[in-house]
Order: structure tokens, then C-alpha cells, then sequence
């Protein structure tokens, strides 16, 4: 077996401390950002959602370095292997810095063209928080890429290091310019900022060290590998697009959401924090499946890549169960730290108890099959999947219950749950098929 389960664990135990940290300070950040009112909430989660969307590019290239990187140590080839993972950091930096200066540069007409629906006071936090956050666009490309690369080679725990530190500080200095200096949302904004840039500085220099299994000495070189850079494009851009306007289709559910009013959008702003710790596990556990996945299939031995695969779901899917029957329990409690109005703390109860219920039944056939799938190659077909799908039942059945059977935010996270139906039946039948295994033989045979 190319992992044993004491490799399995050594991988996925920090990943999912590391998964829950984020999460953990993501509520901890919404806690303290709800201190100075609904309209701040609802700032930061408009501009939120707009960030992810751009994040996507620079996590879909980490994805593309991932594989390929993968693919090498599956070949034994850890001198390619360093060779690509400097190619990934290099330009997941270029293209993540022009970004952020787009950002920086065109802010408010974006912000209005997306959002121009809002109130004022919602606007202004969406300003300020973007400016500020769009600086760490950069940082966190670095960082998205090089922790990918401790993925690939099962060194999560030093990921997962970084993470604790990382999110220490954001907390610490969240607080003193939140409460102590009293800057507000731009205090939260600044944290974020200065978090990011500490912890890719570290892990950039961690990858220089020689003794590592895949490092970047003797392999730093401002030119661009063409071939490398296809191959973690190869997999990267389909990624990237269906990542990219998932979060797009979002952010049109955003503006929909807008309409609902200030308490519907602050109720999906806690809800969708929530509704990230329920599927903590599963994003850990993905994160872990598409660096084993890429290696077994590097080896060509996709009997394994198989086995890896369901063992991880059912693992995947315990783990949610319990967290979904917490959260099912304790909502109106959990609920309570939010200072939500009693209007938007109805709504976010019944809201994030459906997510619990559906969470365990579709979202693992939906989001951590298709991750096997990407390992293999089989990018493409994954894309054209979730993107129809996106489009086709989330925003149209989101509309259509919206404007027909008013349901209002109860209605969009219910075309939520239906998006992710018929994803799960895709991924599902395409992996239980045997065409995605041969996606990346050729290339595999090329490269070596």
C-alpha cells in the first residue's frame, strides 16, 4: 500500500486542526466585526465572497501544483518535483499581484456594479474592508501554494504550525485594533493582512531547506518553465474556471440576498460561517485525497487511487454526521454570540439546521469524489459538471423561489442542497466508470 493509515493520519489530523482554526477564527472574526453592528457584518461578508472568488485563482493553481507535484513523487522524481513546485509559486505571485493591484485600483466601481442595491453603511464597511484586504491577495497566493506543496510530500503538520501562528496573531491584533484602538472593520481588514504575509514569509522560507523531500534550493529562477507551468495549468485553469465562477454564481446569490434586507444578509453571513465548520471535515479530508489520489496515480495504480478514495468518503461523512447533529441541537445557543436581531436569528436557526440534514447526505459525492477525479486528470469533465450545474439549478431554482414561491434566503440555500444532488449523481457515476483513469496516461507516459 503506497500509504498506511498511520500516513493517513499524520496527514489528515492536522489538516483538519488546520481547517478548524480557520474556521474557528472566521466565526471569531465575525463575533468581534458583529460588535459594531449588522451593517459591518454584512460588509465584510459581501467583500468576502468577492475575495474567495478571487483566492479561487491562486487555490486552483496550488490545485494544479498539487497534482503535478504529486504525479513526480509518485515517479520518484523529486528533482522535477522541487522544479515544479518553484514554477507554481512563482507565477501563482505574478498573477496574484496583478490581481491585487486591479483590486486596489478599481474597487469601488466593482463594489457598486456587484452591490449597488445595498444600503450606505453596508457599502462603506464593503470599501474599506476590500481595500485594505485586497493587499494580501499576494501573501496568500505564497502561502496557498507552498502549503500545498507540505501537502503533497504529507507533511501537513508544519502546515498546520503555521496555521496556529497565523491565526494568533490575526485574533491578537484583531482585538487590539478592533476594541483597543476601535477602528473596526478596518482593524479586522489590517489583521487579515498582516497574518497572511507572516505566515507565507515563513513557509516560503521553510521550502528552502535542502533536507526537505521537495524543496526550492538551487531551484529559484525568475523564467518561466513553460512545460511545468502547462502541466499545473493543465489541471489548474478548468479548476480555476469552475472554482471562479462558482463563487461568481454566489455573489449573484449575494446581490439576490440584498434584496431580502439587512437581517436576511446577516443571517446568511453567520450561516455561511457555520455552514464552513460542518464541513470542516470534508474540506480537510479533500485537501488529503487529491495529494494521496495524485500520488497513487503518478504510480499508475489506480486500484488504490479507488481504495484511498472510498475510504476517505466514509471517513469524510462520519465526521460531518457528528458535527451536523451538534449543530442541529445547539443552533439556537450557537446563535446567541452572534447579537443577531431576533428576526435574522430565526431565520439563521432554521437556515443552518437544513444544512446540517443535507450536508451528510450530498455534500461528499459532490465536492470530495470530483477531488479524485481532478488527481487523475480528468479536469474537464468535472468543470462542465459543476459549472451546469451551478447555473442551472443554484442560481435558476434560487430565482424561481425567490420571485415565485417567495421563500426569500430559505429558498437559495434549498437550490443549494439541489445543485448539489445532481453533482453527487454525476461524480458519482463517472467514478464508478473507468474513463477518468485514463486521462493522465499519456502524459504520464510522456513525461517519463
Amino acid at each position: 500500500m503506497l500509504f498506511s493509515n498511520k500516513e493517513l493520519k499524520k496527514l489528515i489530523l492536522p489538516l483538519v486542526l488546520e481547517q478548524f482554526l480557520v474556521i474557528l477564527v472566521g466565526m471569531i472574526d465575525m463575533i468581534m466585526v458583529s460588535g459594531v453592528g449588522e451593517a459591518a457584518v454584512s460588509g465584510v461578508s459581501l467583500v468576502d465572497n468577492i475575495n474567495i472568488l478571487i483566492i479561487n485563482i491562486s487555490a486552483a493553481m496550488a490545485t494544479g501544483g498539487a497534482v503535478v507535484v504529486g504525479h513526480f513523487l509518485g515517479q520518484k522524481d523529486t528533482e522535477n518535483a522541487g522544479r515544479a513546485a518553484w514554477q507554481l509559486i512563482f507565477f501563482s505571485t505574478i498573477v496574484a499581484a496583478i490581481i491585487s493591484v486591479c483590486l486596489v485600483v478599481w474597487h469601488k466601481p466593482l463594489l457598486r456594479l456587484i452591490f449597488g442595491q445595498v444600503e450606505e453603511a453596508v457599502m462603506s464597511s464593503a470599501v474599506t474592508y476590500m481595500t485594505i484586504t485586497a493587499i494580501s491577495i499576494t501573501p496568500l497566493a505564497v502561502y496557498n501554494s507552498c502549503a500545498a506543496i507540505f501537502r503533497a510530500m504529507n507533511s501537513a503538520k508544519t502546515t498546520m504550525w503555521i496555521s496556529i501562528f497565523m491565526n494568533i496573531v490575526h485574533v491578537t491584533v484583531n482585538s487590539i485594533l478592533i476594541y483597543g484602538v476601535k477602528i473596526g472593520v478596518a482593524g479586522a481588514a489590517i489583521s487579515t493582512t498582516i497574518s497572511r504575509t507572516l505566515a507565507a514569509a515563513i513557509i516560503l522560507y521553510l521550502l528552502l531547506d535542502p533536507n526537505k523531500l521537495i524543496n526550492i534550493k538551487g531551484k529559484v529562477t525568475w523564467k518561466i518553465n513553460g512545460e511545468l507551468i502547462k502541466k499545473i495549468l493543465y489541471i489548474g485553469i478548468p479548476n480555476g474556471m469552475e472554482n471562479s465562477l462558482f463563487q461568481l454564481g454566489k455573489i449573484m446569490l449575494l446581490s439576490l440576498i440584498s434584496t431580502f434586507g439587512t437581517y436576511a444578509m446577516a443571517a446568511n453571513a453567520v450561516c455561511n460561517t457555520l455552514a464552513g465548520f460542518n464541513i470542516l471535515p470534508g474540506q480537510a479530508i479533500n485537501l488529503a485525497l487529491l495529494s494521496v489520489a495524485a500520488v497513487c496515480v503518478g504510480a499508475g495504480d489506480y486500484k488504490q487511487t479507488r481504495y484511498y478514495t472510498k475510504k476517505l468518503l466514509v471517513l469524510a461523512i462520519a465526521c460531518t454526521g457528528a458535527i451536523s447533529l451538534l449543530l442541529l441541537i445547539f443552533a439556537p445557543w450557537i446563535m446567541k454570540i452572534y447579537n443577531l436581531s431576533s428576526e435574522a436569528e430565526v431565520l439563521a436557526v432554521r437556515v443552518i439546521r437544513y444544512h446540517a440534514a443535507m450536508a451528510v447526505l450530498l455534500w461528499m459525492p459532490s465536492f470530495t469524489t470530483p477531488n479524485t477525479l481532478r488527481a487523475a486528470g480528468d479536469v474537464v469533465w468535472t468543470m462542465v459538471i459543476a459549472i451546469g450545474s451551478m447555473w442551472t439549478f443554484r442560481i435558476l431554482t434560487a430565482y424561481a423561489f425567490s420571485n415565485y414561491f417567495e421563500l426569500g434566503l430559505m429558498g437559495v440555500w434549498i437550490a443549494m442542497t439541489i445543485d448539489w444532488a445532481f453533482r453527487a449523481i454525476c461524480y458519482e457515476y463517472r467514478f464508478h466508470g473507468c474513463k477518468w483513469e485514463h486521462c493522465m496516461t499519456e502524459k504520464i507516459e510522456h513525461s517519463g
